[in-house]
């Protein structure tokens, strides 16, 4: 009870310096539980939806895919006759039967062309109304469509783009292009989360999106009273016998929550390993905090001891309080984590994903597991400062309080820096001499780990040096004043290393990501340069086919010389070896691809497998299964039949642009694949006539204005786009790791506030001496900015290091430039200047606020 007493004392006397470890635990914790609410909650929302909208039964073609998305590559939904409608309704236990037509190879646009597709990446989806949809949406203005001039549109699309009835819009399809105008809009009785989603009646969405009657994409079977869908499952098998693909509401639901869950748990553990990164840097804070601390308490503790406090019980004190602070962080940063996790909901909604609140979804484990880390993260950084307060000698009394008990960083600290350091450098280097990227990797991770560690550990022992390198540059334009502030750094270089880690970490995982995602943009841009030697390249960004109206588009646009068409379809490849490959991707394209694109090739000439019944294969497939020129493969087409194809090429796998692809030609593939299942074109490949190259360009996008879901692309917007794509996905991981910067920014408060509160006296006595209040705030910010230089000088360089050997394994997989981001390095080590500025000014006020003769007479 008096440990507990003493704990919760010494707690409340120092709530203020306790305060910004609390907030580091309360962000850390909050990152987690926002997480796990934010993708809990995704699921159930998801959940609710597949439910609602699933029917007791589904019947669909075998080759559809279980969660209803489009997966013919001729750009029309799998279908089945019209007749297994009246089979199925003549199948026991069941109650109803209704044949829908839906596809999701569609785009729609309004009446100046612009894409009604949502900007989230929610599927575009036009099919038949029918009973099932009205049974799940409400329909809010208007009728329902009837006939092929009406059209309806859900709620959410039609208050995202402003629609309205009457509004014309047009259906894009492999079919053709449809147009109609809105005469209803429907609103879900549950949340929609994203997905844009047009109605025309049954008859309509045969013509547009089939391209015939008389057959269905999927029947919906609902079930008579007391009949079980398992039951009616069986029942509709044995009527249908096999052929189709008979799924149940629950089948159903499982096929979409699966295709959602891969995504979301990406997103989650992605997330939650930056919260880990926020987390390491908080165990730096709260070391710091606890170890000043205990310094300051010095003398009490030893009292302590005087009057017969034991080691253990002083240890014990220490992690009581610690243990105050993580439930008092932790606490706030569950209810924290629900803020989060509703403000992600709101971005997401501004994205385009709507997400209702009313779904929100707390499971118990989350507070608990928010809890569970917060404390024991706390707890554990506290230990090494409770075991240092615990070895206090009762003699420590009788020195003045605040004495630091570690001036200089241990010998056998450095060289356990020094040796986990010099093993991460030697796995970095490793990795850097990799024949194998898979290889690599592993040395990289150990070597990324080793290295941090190292210098970690080794912080306090390079502080002396680079802090004396920064001050001589930074410091000494300023006098007496830069002296003091760099004395003042280097007092103490335990402190100064740990709170320089701390904004170490998450600047060496942004200048890594820079390095990396630099070297991968120039990489790209070289490879481009190289082997592209088309003109303009056209496609689109959501993976949409491109469908024969805008292929006669293209091959009809003044000042083109020649279109390239690019196919991609699966078969499964029986090699000489006698071995089987099964749903092997082949590409098929025009002879004139070969000019569109430098391949290089290990034997034979790429040319030669555009020749009828030809084929090429890529280098590492010819050695696995002992394919050489003029071997035979025969190729079961998907959709087709069998062919021996002679291979005629054999190409590098290190090529960068369609790595690892197998050609063969459109006309060898138009042999074994009937006409109505050709794939659709995946790309085109443009070339300009000479010296009509802009006015093509010009042409080209006037051409294709009614399909908005293809870009025509030059090389310098294909590389654009790379870059901005990249760039993107570099943002996003900077935004997350901007958590972990923040912590480190406390860290560096928290730090400098305590150390004013260390050095009270001193700053009474500088002050009774003639320093100004100016040139006290003066000092306190320069030793800031020293400290976050450092860190930052720290941080950069390992990240440069982490990022050139991850180039090195890039470059076997043909990413051969390695890219520094100077601009960026640059800007990140002054915004770190600026960081130590933001830092230091509330300690550096409170430090002016001082009552000089109050200060000298602290003790």
């Amino acid at each position: 009870m008096t440990v507990l007493k003493t704990s919760m004392r010494n707690f409340f006397a120092h709530k203020g310096r306790m305060a910004l470890s609390a907030v580091a635990v309360l962000l850390s914790v909050a990152f987690v539980c926002g997480t796990l609410v934010f993708t809990d909650t995704m699921n159930t929302t998801f959940d609710k939806l597949f439910a609602a909208t699933s029917s007791d039964v589904t019947v669909s073609s075998k080759d559809a895919s279980d969660t209803g998305e489009t997966t013919s590559g001729n750009g029309k939904p799998p279908v089945i006759p019209a007749s297994v409608l009246d089979r199925v309704k003549g199948a026991d236990g069941v109650k109803s039967a209704e044949g829908t037509v839906a596809s999701t190879s569609v785009t729609v646009v309004d009446g100046d062309k612009d894409s009604l597709s949502p900007t989230s990446g929610g599927p575009t989806i036009v099919g038949s109304w029918n009973d099932n949809d009205a049974r799940t949406m409400d329909i809010t203005s208007g009728v329902e469509p009837k006939g092929g001039d009406q059209i309806m549109v859900d709620a959410d699309t039609a208050d995202k783009h402003d629609l309205k009835l009457g509004d014309e819009i047009g259906v894009i399809s492999a079919v053709g292009t449809h147009t109609a105008k809105i005469s209803g809009i429907a609103d879900f009785t549950v949340t929609n989360p994203g997905a844009a989603i047009f109605f025309v009646d049954t008859k309509t969405a045969q013509q547009i999106l089939v391209g015939e009657s008389g057959v269905y994409t999927n029947v919906n079977v609902t079930a008579a009273a007391d009949v079980t869908d398992e039951q009616l499952k069986k029942n509709v098998l044995a009527e249908l016998g096999g052929g189709y693909k008979v799924l149940t509401a629950e089948e159903t639901a499982e096929a979409n929550q699966k295709n959602v869950g891969d995504f979301m748990n990406v997103m989650k553990y992605a997330m939650l390993g930056f919260a880990g990164i926020a987390f390491l840097v908080g165990i730096f804070l709260i070391i710091n905090t606890f170890s000043m601390l205990v310094a300051q308490r010095t003398r009490e503790i030893g009292l302590m001891r005087a009057i017969g406090s034991s080691r253990k019980q002083v240890n014990r004190s220490v992690l009581v309080e610690a243990l105050l602070l993580g439930v008092f962080g932790s606490v706030l940063g569950v209810g924290a984590g629900v803020g989060l996790a509703i403000g992600l909901m709101k971005l997401m909604g501004m994205m385009g994903m709507e997400l209702s609140t009313n779904d929100l979804t707390v499971a118990w484990t989350t507070p608990a597991l928010g809890l569970l880390l917060g404390v024991v993260v706390t707890v554990l950084a506290a230990y090494l400062p409770a075991r240092r307060a615990g070895k206090i000698s009762p003699m420590a009394a009788l020195r003045d309080a605040g004495t630091p008990a570690d001036a200089k960083a241990g010998w056998v600290r450095g060289g356990i820096g020094l040796l986990l350091t010099g093993a991460g450098g030697a796995a970095l280097y490793l990795a850097g001499t990799a024949d194998k990227a898979t290889d690599g990797s592993l040395w990289l991770g150990l070597g990324v780990v080793f290295s941090l560690i190292g210098f970690v550990v080794i912080g306090p022992v390079l502080a002396g040096g680079m802090v004396r390198v920064l001050g001589a540059i930074l410091l000494r334009a300023f006098g007496p004043v830069g002296r003091m502030a760099e004395r003042n750094a280097l007092r103490n270089p335990r402190r100064t290393g740990a709170t320089g880690a701390a904004l170490m970490i998450g600047l060496a995982l942004v200048a890594c990501l820079s390095v990396v995602g630099s070297s991968m943009v120039a990489s790209a841009g070289e490879e481009l340069d190289k082997a592209v030697g088309t003109d303009f390249i056209i496609g689109s960004d959501r993976g949409k086919l491109i469908t024969p109206e805008a292929v006669a588009a293209v091959k009809a646009t003044p000042g083109v010389e020649r279109v390239t068409q690019y196919k991609w379809t699966e078969a499964d490849f029986t090699t000489p070896d006698g071995r089987t490959t099964e749903e092997t991707a082949i590409t098929a394209a025009d002879p004139t691809y070969a000019l569109d694109l430098r391949v290089e090739t290990v034997a034979g000439k790429l040319t030669d497998a555009y020749r009828p019944n030809s084929m090429s294969v890529h280098e590492d497939f010819a050695k696995d299964h002992d394919v050489s020129i003029g071997s035979k493969i025969d190729v079961a087409f998907k959709d087709g039949t069998t062919g021996a194809l002679t291979v005629r090429a054999i190409t590098s796998s290190e090529n960068v642009v369609d790595a690892g692809a197998m050609y063969t030609s459109i006309d060898t593939l138009a042999r074994y694949v009937p006409a109505d299942r050709m794939p659709l074109d995946q790309l085109l490949f443009a070339s300009a006539k000479e010296g009509q190259k802009d006015a093509a360009y010009t042409a080209l996008k006037d051409a294709l204005h009614d399909n908005p879901q293809y870009k025509v692309r030059d090389q310098t917007d294909y590389k654009e786009a790379l870059k901005d794509q990249i760039g993107q996905l570099l943002n996003m991981i900077y935004g997350l790791l901007a958590l972990a910067i923040v912590v480190a920014i406390l860290g560096v408060v928290n730090t400098l506030a305590l150390s004013v509160v260390e050095r009270t006296r001193e700053i009474g006595l500088m002050r009774a001496i003639g320093l100004s209040r100016r040139q006290l705030r003066r000092m306190i910010r320069l030793e800031s900015v020293v400290i976050a230089l450092f860190g930052a000088l720290l941080g950069l360089g390992l990240g440069m290091g982490w990022g050139a050997t991850a180039q090195q394994l890039l470059a076997l997989e043909g990413m051969k430039v390695l890219d520094i981001p100077w601009p960026t390095i640059i800007g990140v080590f002054i915004g770190s200047a600026f960081v130590g500025l933001f830092a230091a000014l509330v300690p550096a006020f409170r430090a002016g606020r001082m009552n000089v003769l109050n200060a000298i007479a602290t003790e």
